[in-house]
């Protein structure tokens, strides 16, 4: 009786024609979950770049200004900075730019406009707020002899994965670049 399960075991130990088979379809899964990973991680991270890209170039071109923006120029300068994101939506990009003054009493906002849904509209920061900017940042704006200013350009936007298989919620990015006015003086939006 024992001699035909030995015959069996022997069979079984010598037909390995379906193992790689078997293989294969147990680390499919695994594999693809990977690739996919890979993709998306890829594109959130060109995604985050862009945010970065857009922020960048709207605190550039606000800065550059010399005393007065008018507000159909920045409007053009929210727009510009957002075909950016081309070729992906822009329908949930919002961006701000905020002035700061800075002085001996510290930071505080002068003007904030936000431009999202194609609207330009007053910012997020209201005017005569404190405004936290980075230490870094205050020590190299602060001359304690007349005001300062700085120009904060903020970027959101809510990214949605492309196949929403390993990040299946919406992401929040979000950006800021700090510039000083070119021409040194307070910018005004009229």
């Amino acid at each position: 009786m024992t001699r035909p399960w030995r015959q069996l075991l022997g069979r079984l130990r010598a037909a390995d024609d379906g193992a790689a088979a078997v293989e294969f379809a147990l680390i499919l899964p695994i594999m693809l979950f990977v690739y996919v990973g890979t993709l998306e991680a890829g594109s959130l991270i060109s995604m985050d770049r862009r945010v970065q890209s857009v922020a960048g170039a709207l605190g550039d071109l606000v800065a550059r200004s010399d005393t007065t923006i008018p507000a159909a120029t920045l409007t053009d300068y929210f727009q510009a900075a957002g075909g950016i994101m081309t070729p992906y939506s822009p329908s949930t990009l919002s961006q701000t730019v905020t002035q700061v003054r800075v002085n001996a009493d510290g930071t505080t906002v002068v003007w904030s406009r936000q431009y999202a849904g194609d609207q330009l509209t007053a910012g997020s920061h209201a005017t005569g707020d404190d405004y936290p900017l980075p230490e870094a940042m205050v020590n190299v704006a602060r001359d304690g002899s007349r005001d300062t200013f700085v120009i904060v350009a903020e970027t959101r936007y809510s990214y949605l994965p492309l196949y929403g298989i390993v990040f299946d919620k919406p992401i929040e990015l979000h950006r800021q670049n700090f510039f000083m006015p070119r021409f040194g003086g307070d910018i005004t939006v009229n």
